[in-house]
C-alpha cells in the first residue's frame, strides 16, 4: 500500500507550475483590463490544479498497466513500482477530474457561459486520452500540441474570459508564452525518457524528432516564450517586460539541454523550467497590474 508521501510524489508536484502559471498570468491580463474577479480566478486555479494532478495520475495508471513505466528515471510511478494497485490510481485520477468538473460548473454558474461545459469536457477528455484509451495521442507525438492548447491557449484565454467577458490581443501573447513553457516541461520530460520510450514503442514527439532535434525544439520553445513577453509589452504595457525574469531560471536549463544532458541531469532541468514558467507568469501579472 502506497504511503501518503508516495501519493504526493506520484502527483508530481514539480509539474504544478504548469497549472498555476496560466491562471496567474491570465488574472494579470484581467486586472490590466480592469476586470479582475476573485472567485472566478480561484475556481480557474482549482480546475487547473485538479486537471494537472489528474493527468499525472492518469498517466501513471495508463503507462503502468501497459508496462512502459517499469524502468524509468524520475518521480515515483505508483503503478509501475507496484506500491499502488492500478484501480486505486485510476480512481485517484477520476477523483481529480471530478473536482475539476465541479469547479468548472461553479464557473459556468457564475458567468452563465454554458458553452464552457463543452470546453471543460474536452479538457478532461484530453487529460485522460493523453496516455489512456486504445490510441493515446501522447503515443502519437501529439502531447506537446495538446499541452500548448489546453495549458496555454485555453487556460489563459479562459481565465481572462470568465473574469472580463472578452479577450484581448495581449491575452493570446501571454497564452503563447505560458503554453510554450508548459510544452518545454513536457519536452524535457520526454527527452529524459527518450531511450526508454523508444524501447517500448512509445512514440512521443521526442522519439520522432530524435535526440538532437528534441534539444533544439526545447530551445526554440524558450525563445518563443521570450517573443511572447515582448509582444505583451508592445500590446499592453512595457511593464510586462518583468516577465523576462524567467530568464534567470531558464538560461541554465537551455545550456544543460543543448550541452547534451541526460537522465538525472534533466530532473533538475524540469524543476527549473517549472520555476521559470511561474516567474514568467508572476512577472507578467505584476507588470500588467503596474501598467494599468
Amino acid at each position: 500500500m502506497a504511503t501518503s508521501t508516495q501519493w504526493v510524489e506520484g502527483a508530481r508536484p514539480r509539474t504544478l507550475p504548469a497549472a498555476i502559471s496560466p491562471v496567474v498570468a491570465g488574472s494579470g491580463i484581467a486586472a490590466h483590463a480592469g476586470g479582475f474577479a476573485f472567485w472566478p480566478a480561484l475556481l480557474c486555479l482549482v480546475v487547473a490544479l485538479a486537471l494537472q494532478v489528474g493527468v499525472n495520475y492518469a498517466n501513471d495508471y495508463s503507462d503502468g498497466v501497459r508496462g512502459t513505466d517499469t524502468d524509468r528515471v524520475g518521480p515515483m510511478r505508483l503503478v509501475g513500482s507496484g506500491v499502488a494497485r492500478p484501480e486505486q490510481v485510476k480512481a485517484a485520477a477520476f477523483g481529480c477530474f471530478g473536482v475539476a468538473a465541479l469547479a468548472g460548473l461553479g464557473i459556468v454558474l457564475i458567468t452563465q457561459l454554458w458553452w464552457l461545459l463543452l470546453v471543460g469536457a474536452a479538457a478532461i477528455a484530453a487529460a485522460w486520452f493523453y496516455t489512456g484509451g486504445k490510441r493515446p495521442y501522447g503515443y502519437l507525438g501529439l502531447g506537446e500540441l495538446f499541452v500548448f492548447v489546453f495549458f496555454g491557449l485555453v487556460a489563459v484565454g479562459g481565465t481572462v474570459l470568465v473574469q472580463v467577458g472578452h479577450t484581448t490581443p495581449a491575452t493570446w501573447a501571454v497564452a503563447v508564452t505560458i503554453g510554450a513553457l508548459a510544452c518545454a516541461i513536457l519536452v524535457a520530460n520526454n527527452l529524459r525518457d527518450l531511450r526508454g520510450d523508444a524501447a517500448v514503442g512509445k512514440r512521443t514527439l521526442a522519439t520522432r524528432l530524435g535526440d538532437r532535434g528534441t534539444r533544439w525544439f526545447f530551445a526554440a520553445l524558450v525563445l518563443l516564450a521570450v517573443v511572447g513577453v515582448l509582444l505583451v509589452a508592445a500590446w499592453a504595457t512595457p511593464w510586462a517586460l518583468l516577465g523576462l525574469a524567467m530568464l534567470a531560471f531558464l538560461v541554465t536549463p537551455v545550456r544543460e539541454v543543448l550541452a547534451g544532458g541526460t537522465g538525472r541531469a534533466l530532473i533538475g532541468v524540469l524543476k527549473q523550467i517549472g520555476i521559470g514558467e511561474l516567474a514568467a507568469a508572476v512577472g507578467l501579472a505584476v507588470g500588467l497590474v503596474i501598467g494599468r
